[in-house]
């Protein structure tokens, strides 16, 4: 895709420059004390926006892209798994860098560094927290000043996901390709270098699709990501040099995140069924995971996001019991296109 378009592919979103994101829930860890990767508990749902332009907000209409459902504290993270050539992806929450914790910006920037490298960078969980961590995504309602958005601006106006992807400018592509099929012919090929597999999916159940129903148009419970428990996951400095990057994106997208019942209202669908028990999935003895690449150098601490307090502390204690997984239940992970997405205003 060379021509900026934004296309979903069942619940998958592909960028130009063959960036592929999926979105994936998982467990919710706890607001204290540093832990393993949650497991994949399957793919959220996602929807074009304008395909159910009778019932989304006006304000959804105008900046396009797609939507999913996610309830009061859900956690999620971001797989890039399938991504076919290098790029530099930037993750915003709320119009903040996940990365950097400074304002969305239509340019790369390495001081500090305001994207992932792909595939380098396998998946993302959080925001990055440094020293080899992140704080979990997690979803909250706007208007309580529990998003990460809400903290470092002082203000909640945009709230979901924003991603923007930038190639390789046109001379290190060439480049690039050249040595992949030179590595290709000499027989070490292994095409492009293929992302850590993400971890076990335990398949959710999906909805059904349906008609939306009519209805008065009205604002919806609209969401955004705060932060939960602290995981051990690095975010990877770039290696490159930040002229081998493209100038500008070549593709963007906004995905907005609704409460449950605001989704089934929007799309007639059924959500899928609320989280996982996480104490269930421990005594079950299913994986958690880690990973860790030694090749890989680990971006520092983000100063506008080391202050960022976890959802906890705006809507209470979590209650539900935590059980740690045994040291056996951490596993070690090794060292066709859809419709195209309008975008918008934003």
């Amino acid at each position: 895709m060379t021509d900026g378009t934004v296309r979903i592919d069942g619940n998958t979103l592909r960028l130009p420059g063959g960036v592929v994101v999926r979105f994936i829930r998982t467990l919710r860890l706890p607001e204290t004390g540093t832990h393993p990767l949650p497991p994949g508990l399957g793919e959220f749902p996602v929807r074009r926006v304008e395909d159910h332009a009778d019932t989304v907000p006006r304000e959804w209409l105008s900046r396009g892209g797609v939507m999913l459902p996610v309830y009061l504290r859900e956690a999620m993270w971001l797989s890039f798994a399938g991504t076919s050539e290098p790029a530099a992806l930037q993750v915003g929450v709320g119009k903040v860098c996940a990365v950097s914790g400074r304002p969305w910006s239509g340019r790369l920037a390495r001081d500090p560094q305001n994207y992932v490298v792909l595939p380098r960078q396998p998946w993302l969980d959080g925001i990055n927290s440094g020293k080899g961590t992140v704080r979990q995504f997690v979803a909250v309602p706007l208007g309580l000043g529990a998003t990460v958005e809400g903290q470092v601006t002082g203000e909640e106006v945009w709230g979901g996901v924003q991603l923007q992807s930038f190639p390789l400018n046109d001379g290190e592509l060439a480049r690039y390709r050249e040595a992949e099929r030179r590595r290709s012919s000499a027989g070490y090929g292994y095409g492009m270098m293929a992302a850590a597999p993400a971890p076990g999916a335990v398949g959710a159940p999906m909805a059904a699709p349906g008609a939306a129903p009519g209805g008065v148009r009205r604002r919806a419970a609209t969401m955004g990501l705060g932060v939960g428990g602290s995981m051990r996951q690095e975010v990877y400095r770039d290696e490159r040099r930040l002229a081998d990057w493209a100038e500008r994106p070549s593709g963007r997208v906004f995905v907005h995140l609704v409460t449950p019942p605001e989704w089934r209202r929007i799309t007639g669908e059924t959500p899928p069924p609320s989280p996982v028990d996480r104490a269930a999935y421990t005594r079950a003895g299913l994986p958690w995971f880690d990973y860790y690449d030694e090749d890989a150098r680990d971006l520092d601490p983000a100063d506008a996001l080391e202050g960022v307090k976890p959802v906890g502390d705006w809507i209470g204690d979590d209650h539900e019991p935590w059980h740690p997984p045994a040291p056996h239940q951490v596993k070690p992970l090794g060292d066709t296109p859809g419709a195209p997405v309008r975008d918008g205003d934003w």
